[in-house]
């Protein structure tokens, strides 16, 4: 496939999805809380390589076009995202869109099944397109968001961490639950974290 044939079937960065307004159950088991949550736009997939053209230090090959984009670190992802008027997505934003109104374990249902996410199970040993895992979709309708690449939110922990949510091509089905959070070093890119946009009522990427 040629270059420009590859960046044509790239997800597009305006592809959003509608969190509504209302209230959600989140959090791990033991633990749940009911949060309100104001209506958001936001990314129906992972901010992919192709977003990142003309930037040398982001992987360049045609073929990881629509592969998420990774070796970001958080202000990296927020910067990207304030110069398209958008920002990153709350971690109740996140995992409310991951588990919809029903507080699902995993975005497609209560059940952990390998071939909805890009996950250790799979054996993929890296990324794979954003695309690959239609029937993994949430409620609402946003993809990979189990498996494939951690994503940047817009939390901190208190001692001023990064915060991820999701789990990567390394995580076996238990870290790929949609309530699972963890600290990141907000300043070490990594080949398994990525980020994806949330754009509130009003703005437009």
């Amino acid at each position: 496939m040629g270059d420009m044939a590859v960046l044509r079937a790239t997800p597009a960065l305006e592809a959003l999805v509608e969190l509504p307004a209302g209230r959600y159950v989140l959090g791990e088991p033991g633990e749940e809380r009911e949060v309100e949550l104001a209506r958001v736009l936001i990314g129906r997939y992972p901010v992919v390589n192709a977003h990142f053209a003309g930037d040398i230090r982001k992987r360049d090959d045609p073929q990881l076009a629509d592969h998420p984009a990774t070796d970001v670190t958080r202000d990296e992802a927020e910067a990207f995202c304030l110069s398209i008027g958008a920002r990153l997505p709350s971690a109740d934003e996140w995992e409310a869109l991951a588990r919809g109104t029903d507080a699902r374990a995993y975005p497609w249902g209560e059940t952990f099944d390998e071939t909805c996410c890009n996950c250790a199970e799979a054996l993929m040993g890296w990324t794979v397109p954003v695309t690959a895992h239609p029937a993994g979709a949430s409620p609402f309708g946003a993809e990979q968001l189990a498996g494939n690449v951690w994503e940047w939110v817009s939390d901190r922990t208190p001692d001023g961490w990064g915060v991820v949510k999701g789990g990567s091509y390394l995580d076996t089905g238990w870290g790929l639950r949609a309530a699972r959070t963890q600290p990141a070093d907000p300043a070490r890119p990594t080949p398994t974290t990525g980020f994806r946009i949330a754009i509130d009522p009003g703005r437009s990427a």
